[in-house]
């Protein structure tokens, strides 16, 4: 697998991209002096985008129907998580524009090449919070084992306590 976006799997068989644009950005302020240099300040982070652009050919990889995948996709209006197949985790993206080209027709019409390009939006504040939300999440999840637990404890408890009672 090349990557993954959401339940969508960029691989060589299926989804293949050969060109991965990552752009990323900062934001400065500037104020203008008499006589002397703008002063700038630092605001914070930019948007920060990714662009895939790749060639399905239906006869040996994906075909129209991953192009409808990644249109229902953008419909839902969701984030999504961006990951790489060699682990890297890029955040939590949505479909910001997706493109397709196709050309090199059969006789039915059906295109012999369809070229793709996808353009995603970050929209998590940083991987730390996203983090974070995933931690709490997992706290919560724990605190409710440990609920369902003591209460199946308690549960064997009593029937041994009756059970024990029966046997007398």
């Amino acid at each position: 697998m090349m990557m993954i976006y959401g339940m969508l799997p960029f691989m060589r068989q299926t989804l293949p991209y050969n060109k991965l644009e990552h752009s990323s950005g900062w934001k400065w302020a500037s104020s203008n002096r008499v006589g002397r240099r703008a002063a700038v300040q630092f605001t914070g982070k930019d948007s920060e985008n990714i662009t895939l652009s790749g060639e399905l050919r239906p006869e040996i990889t994906g075909g129209p129907l991953k192009v409808l995948a990644f249109q229902l996709l953008a419909d839902e209006g969701r984030a999504w998580p961006l990951i790489g197949g060699d682990g890297t985790i890029y955040g939590m993206y949505v479909i910001n524009k997706f493109t397709t080209t196709h050309t090199d027709f059969y006789a039915d019409g059906s295109a012999r090449m369809i070229a793709f390009n996808l353009s995603l939006l970050r929209v998590d504040e940083s991987l730390v919070s996203m983090f974070g939300d995933l931690a709490a999440q997992g706290d919560a999840l724990w605190a409710k084992a440990k609920t369902v637990a003591g209460n199946v404890a308690s549960g064997i408890n009593s029937a041994i306590s009756t059970a024990g009672g029966l046997s007398q």
